[in-house]
């Protein structure tokens, strides 16, 4: 995870729940590749096809309702989401996008800054997101030190990964 992420925005309404971003139907699909075919269908049916790499998602109030499901932030990575910057985010999704990875930014009043197409700069150790077109700028509390390392490390299950081989050529022979 870098600092400072910039990219493409995409933006969402209100209460987009987890089947808007990955239906249902694709619960027992675990090939990331197939996944990003059919992220935000629902949602945000031109996504998927104009998605780029880095673009970020800024959305309004409860992103991620609903089930607790992973494969939605996984879906979102898969596509290659850089970040996601909500007025507000369901627990259990926010803390399910940190786990895998995936930066879950909650920023009040963040959806009425951007318009689809607007480039966005997020500086997550200074806790600021702002709009490169139009220079309007919010402050967000940053994330705490132990979910900036959960980033850092891919998420996770590559922070355990590396901790464990960490401990294992420490260990006496």
């Amino acid at each position: 995870m870098q600092d400072v992420i910039e990219g493409r925005v995409w933006t969402l309404g209100r209460d987009v729940d987890t089947d808007g971003i990955i239906s249902g139907k694709y619960l027992t699909v675990i090939d990331p590749n197939e996944l990003k075919k059919h992220v935000l269908e629902i949602a945000l049916p031109e996504f998927a096809a104009g998605a780029r790499p880095g673009d970020l998602l800024v959305a309004d109030e409860n992103f991620g309702s609903g089930s607790s499901r992973e494969h939605a932030p996984q879906a979102l990575r898969a596509i290659g989401v850089s970040a996601i910057v909500a007025d507000s985010f369901a627990r259990i999704f926010f803390r399910n996008a940190i786990n895998l990875g995936l930066p879950a930014i909650e920023a009040r009043g963040v959806r009425a800054l951007f318009e689809t197409g607007d480039t966005a700069r997020i500086e997550m150790t200074r806790g600021r997101v702002t709009n490169l077109r139009t220079g309007g700028s919010i402050d967000f509390p940053p994330l705490p030190h132990h979910l900036l390392d959960l980033l850092q490390a891919g998420g996770l299950v590559e922070k355990v990964r590396a901790e464990l081989a960490a401990r294992e050529a420490g260990a006496p022979a």
